[in-house]
């Protein structure tokens, strides 16, 4: 069953017209730079218990001398902090990043007005477990009514049930531990 709705969300997501859709004119750069993390949808595990009590969450992101993409990311867990670095490699198609060896599989922005947010699906595999992620990446604290709009629309249009969607508390200690 997850392999028929992964295979089903990769025809939905890199269909032949999707790209103009969400892509535009992407360049890493314009993602680059300090965001808050302000909602999520996950198919992850133990999310849908979990999503309550999740804050606000700060991601950086930098492009290396080498051409990678480098996400500095503070998230909570198990009612604490964790900063992780994760660098990203391009993959051969348009604006796809990604690092198998650490369980990143796809990182891709799908919608963004080139300023103020981006949504962005990550697919991840952990262990026997593979899910995907979509997350509201904000420059500022509240996010915008087209922003909002953005988002519930690739959760629906992408699968994700109401439960497994969630605005994330406004509690940004954890958050500005790597916006510092």
């Amino acid at each position: 069953m997850r392999g028929v709705l992964l295979a089903t969300l990769l025809a939905v997501v890199s269909g032949p017209g999707a790209q103009g859709l969400w892509l535009g004119r992407l360049s890493p750069n314009q993602l680059l730079g300090s965001w808050y993390i302000l909602a999520v949808a996950s198919g992850e595990r133990g999310f849908v218990l979990e999503r309550a009590t999740k804050s606000v969450e700060g991601v950086v992101v930098t492009l290396t001398p080498g051409n990678r993409l480098q996400v500095r990311s503070s998230r909570h867990r198990l009612e604490r902090c964790e900063l992780s670095v994760v660098e990203l490699l391009k993959q051969k198609s348009s604006w796809v990043f990604e690092n198998p060896s650490l369980g990143v599989m796809q990182y891709r922005v799908l919608g963004t007005n080139f300023r103020d947010f981006a949504v962005v699906l990550t697919q991840l595999e952990s262990g026997d477990e593979a899910f995907n992620t979509l997350e509201l990446y904000s420059r500022t604290e509240l996010a915008s009514p087209e922003a909002m709009r953005l988002f519930a629309k690739w959760s629906q249009g992408l699968g994700f049930l109401a439960q497994q969607q969630a605005q994330l508390q406004p509690d940004f200690t954890c958050a500005h531990k790597v916006l510092q």
